[in-house]
């Protein structure tokens, strides 16, 4: 019988480590800390103990890390062909070594066999089973002479496309339901992808960012444009969270669909950001309307105390207001103009960057969102006085298009509008690319809403996926 998973207990000492790479112990100690469903992987990634390593240690944890969850389904098939008993329940250290040593195997060229077998028995050992390190070097061993993946098929069927991509299958047949098989194939390619990095500069709401952008480019940092925003950079090459920039705020790290969702929120003087945390929309919020104020809402007092930090290193600060209260009980007395209500959600659309999700999401944790985010927007329209975008990065429509026409039907005196119409007012102010206008407007669909499918606008356009609605009172 396995042992719950929280924190790794064990504490090698420095003989003992020199045994194993930093990179690959900081990697299998995240792993372990994910396995538990109390941390995520991202935000672990960007601890302090990473940071601290070689900007080489620390690429390859981050590539050993992401690559495991996004191919754990497969690796897991896998290492059970090779197990005296197939369904036998493994203690999580043995089985978070043997998916890093296979993943090395199986999906990571220019590293030799022999290191990531041996490294990953070494890893065994530290984390106290010795007694099942030979089983772990003779299923590497084993796995190192299994044929290489290839590209994928042509034509596949829903189970052969989860097994090829390492996703659920429930999930990749609810896509293909509601998506068909060649969106849902892009959905499964574009998760088992490395996200590109967005991010945002001091100075885009004039669009005086030369400034921060040459600092960065000294600091080794190349950028591109934004694939969606003039306002966004995309980062090609260069450690940016390194820099001077990044820690003092002029930089922020934000996916371009994020940023799209504060844009549409529009213009107003009193604005609330219903599910404020982290705070990226909110600091746009605040860019976008510089005589407002922005109230910052937040439920959890850790995330609220963490948002205030960040907000506090902008040029921002004085504008914004922080609310700690739940989104579906807002005070009866507030009145905003704008209200933007970014909802907690499944995340489906963000499984290349948030690759665990796909192991802890459940079929029934659906409905439980579907009442919370319905509560949420209710809680909205309650405080609204003019527009209110309704959003998520979920691809499943109980959280989209079903929770907008359930509240609508029940709340007199509001009406949806195009989100069509309001792209074409970020486009006149200068605020899209060319190219992505009128790409996003082809994915509006008939009730107004705006879906991004992950993978659905082409090469040149590599966002994560989200929903967005846009309510305003028709009466």
């Amino acid at each position: 019988m396995s042992k719950p998973v929280g924190k790794p207990n064990f504490k090698p000492s420095p003989k003992v480590l020199s045994a194993v790479s930093r990179a690959r112990f900081e990697a299998f100690s995240i792993l372990m800390e994910v396995e538990g469903g109390k941390a995520f992987a991202d935000d672990l990634l960007r601890g302090r103990r990473v940071t601290a390593l070689s900007p080489q240690d620390r690429h390859l944890a981050t590539a050993l890390v992401m690559g495991t969850l996004r191919w754990q389904i497969r690796l897991d098939a896998e290492i059970r062909e090779f197990l005296a008993r197939p369904n036998a329940r493994l203690e999580p250290a043995i089985r978070i070594a043997l998916r890093l040593g296979a993943l090395q195997l199986q999906y990571m060229d220019r590293i030799p066999d022999h290191a990531a077998i041996s490294e990953s028995v070494e890893l065994a050992k530290i984390a106290g089973h010795q007694h099942a390190s030979g089983m772990v070097n003779a299923i590497l061993r084993k796995v190192a002479g299994l044929p290489k993946p290839g590209p994928l098929a042509a034509s596949l069927s829903a189970a052969q496309l989860a097994e090829a991509t390492a996703h659920p299958l429930w999930l990749v047949e609810r896509w293909v339901a509601s998506y068909g098989v060649e969106a849902a194939r892009a959905i499964c390619k574009h998760g088992q992808q490395q996200p590109e990095l967005a991010v945002r500069l001091a100075g885009a709401q004039t669009g005086r960012t030369t400034g921060v952008a040459n600092e960065l480019a000294e600091d080794g940092i190349d950028l591109a444009p934004g694939a969606m925003l003039t306002a966004a950079r995309r980062v090609v090459a260069g450690d940016v969270t390194s820099t001077e920039a990044f820690k003092d705020g002029r930089v922020r790290i934000q996916e371009e669909g994020s940023q799209l969702i504060a844009e549409l929120a529009g213009q107003g003087t009193m604005i609330l950001d219903a599910c404020a945390a982290p705070g990226g929309k909110t600091l746009i919020l605040a860019e976008r309307n510089p005589k407002a104020r922005i109230t910052a809402c937040e439920v959890s007092p850790a995330r609220l105390e963490t948002m205030k930090g960040r907000v506090a290193a902008s040029p921002y600060a004085a504008q914004i207001d922080f609310l700690r209260a739940d989104a579906t009980e807002l005070p009866a007395d507030s009145a905003y103009d704008v209200v933007l209500a970014d909802v907690p959600c499944s995340g489906t659309g963000t499984l290349g960057r948030n690759p665990e999700i796909r192991h802890r999401l459940k079929p029934e944790n659906l409905a439980r969102h579907h009442e919370r985010q319905r509560s949420i927007l209710r809680g909205a329209l309650r405080v609204a006085t003019g527009r209110v975008v309704y959003s998520t990065c979920s691809l499943e429509a109980e959280e989209n298009a079903a929770v907008v026409a359930e509240v609508l039907a029940q709340e007199a005196g509001w009406r949806q509008i195009p989100v069509a119409d309001v792209l074409d007012e970020l486009s006149d102010r200068g605020q899209l690319s060319l190219e992505c206008g009128d790409l996003l407007k082809g994915a509006v669909a008939a009730d107004g809403s705006l879906t991004i499918l992950p993978g659905s606008l082409g090469m040149s356009v590599q966002t994560d996926g989200f929903f967005v609605a846009i309510l305003e009172r028709s009466t």
